[in-house]
């Protein structure tokens, strides 16, 4: 059968924020669709771009493998993915030419190239898989290989006499159980292990155990799964865990959902197989605060090995959560953190600013409920515009030539505000500070109240309150000079 050669158009180090936090994960979607198509009896291989330094190394890949179809399949379960760097695109872009020159017919699957279809044809892309990827791109290959029409294939987009045609819309897979273990024997797994042990001291590797999110979050872009929800069974993530820890011994695990166990009794019946085959995880979710309040869900959570769980609080404003159609409660973050303190699980928040209507007064009750609570981490952003989203439609006449950005930290607010870009930059950087400020107070008053217990990385943390109070005054100056408000 016919050679496919596999890529992906994420490179690590085309985004300086994400290659200095040096958290690097395998490709999950594209060895996914990998293992389908080999599972098909397809001869296949694997460009990783992950440590590339440039688009063009794969160049003597497909000269060495001589492929008939060079495929970009970008992970759909890497939320980076879904932010449609220009970084990322033009390496796409950049991949599709040297492949086209070299005889491969190019198909490309992505967030991205679902949003942009003709801009990715005009660089070399023969057919775009729009939506959910497996079973169209097999499809595909299969009508390709036997001269049949792909008139019919769902999900597929292409050219025809100069007009690009859209088939109907594909549905997304229910039985996530069907689908073959990701072809991790694809990877090489070395590098990601080493940047891990040298950074951090121990090794984390991706698992997906679900495909979408029902939730309807106006600003939260859904093109390859949308908003059904499907999982696999506990009893299938298990058989993956094992695999993983056959095969590459990680310390770790990220459950790379959008939202982990949402499925009435899903998390439950994980601990209890967790428990039986001894799998002594450690692991990391994605979750919502309503759904941390389920009844014993943190509990099982603590059971299974969680130890930490990031969660969508994005503002301590309710006026700001209510017109992002966020459907939670700020009690319901106090709540749930508290919560997870009691089962000792770490807890995280993704913030988001410069929500349209958003004033000083609501940062100021997101800054105070990021002080009270003091999660272990946070991760802040600015609102961020993309295709198909009810807050894109309310934005897009503003979004002019620029509606991406180049890196994830460009923060750049690409329509009108309260306030401007360089205001919610400063603005970034202070929250940072006074929040790890106020972990440094915390640090330090649990030294005065037992010396005892003192180590030395309590002793770091406490004498950074040194650093991070003279530094958030500063860019608190910084944000009163740009915008002339005060921050309280």
């Amino acid at each position: 059968m016919a050679k496919v050669l596999l890529t992906h158009s994420y490179f690590l180090r085309f985004d300086p924020k994400q290659w200095k936090q040096q958290q690097p994960y395998p490709p999950l979607g594209t060895i996914y669709a990998a293992a389908v198509l080999k599972e098909a009896g397809y001869s296949t291989a694997l460009h990783d771009s992950m440590f590339a330094m440039s688009a063009g190394e794969i160049l003597p890949v497909i000269e060495k493998e001589k492929p008939e179809y060079l495929v970009i399949y970008d992970d759909g379960f890497n939320y980076l993915t879904k932010m449609c760097l220009t970084n990322m695109r033009e390496a796409a872009f950049r991949m599709s030419e040297i492949a086209k020159r070299n005889g491969c017919k190019v198909i490309v699957s992505s967030s991205d190239s679902t949003d942009h279809p003709k801009e990715y044809m005009e660089h070399g892309a023969d057919y775009i898989i729009m939506g959910e990827g497996e079973t169209t791109l097999l499809e595909l290959l299969n009508g390709l290989e036997n001269d049949r029409s792909i008139d019919s294939i769902p999900g597929l987009a292409y050219k025809k006499k100069n007009k690009i045609i859209f088939n109907s819309k594909r549905e997304v897979l229910k039985n996530l159980d069907s689908l073959p273990m990701p072809a991790w024997d694809l990877i090489n797994i070395k590098p990601y292990k080493e940047v891990w042990i040298n950074k951090w001291g121990y090794f984390s590797m991706n698992i997906a155990t679900t495909r979408g999110c029902p939730f309807k979050c106006n600003w939260c872009a859904k093109p390859i799964y949308g908003n059904r929800y499907n999982s696999r069974s506990p009893e299938n993530v298990a058989t993956e865990l094992n695999y993983l820890k056959l095969h590459f011994s990680p310390d770790h695990i990220w459950f790379c959902d959008d939202i982990f166990g949402l499925k009435p009794g899903w998390v439950k019946k994980f601990a209890d197989i967790v428990e039986e085959q001894k799998l002594n995880l450690k692991f990391k979710i994605q979750c919502r605060a309503d759904l941390l309040l389920q009844d014993d869900y943190v509990a099982d959570l603590a059971r299974a090995g969680c130890e930490s769980v990031w969660m969508g609080a994005e503002s301590g404003s309710q006026k700001i959560l209510d017109a992002m159609d966020k459907g939670t409660k700020v009690p319901q973050i106090y709540e749930a953190t508290r919560l997870l303190k009691k089962y000792k699980i770490h807890s995280a928040f993704f913030l988001q600013f410069g929500y349209p209507g958003e004033t000083l007064d609501d940062i100021s009750l997101t800054i105070k409920m990021l002080l009270e609570l003091v999660p272990d981490d946070i991760g802040i952003s600015v609102s961020y515009p993309l295709p198909g989203t009810v807050f894109y439609g309310k934005v897009k006449e503003q979004l002019n030539l620029k509606s991406n950005w180049t890196d994830s930290d460009e923060l750049a607010l690409m329509f009108r505000n309260t306030y401007p870009t360089q205001f919610y930059k400063h603005l970034h950087r202070f929250v940072h500070k006074i929040y790890r400020g106020k972990q440094a107070i915390n640090s330090l008053k649990k030294m005065i109240a037992n010396p005892v217990s003192i180590t030395v990385k309590d002793l770091k943390k406490a004498l950074s309150i040194l650093y991070y109070s003279p530094a958030s005054q500063l860019y608190k100056w910084r944000m009163k000079k740009n915008e002339k408000f005060h921050v309280t």
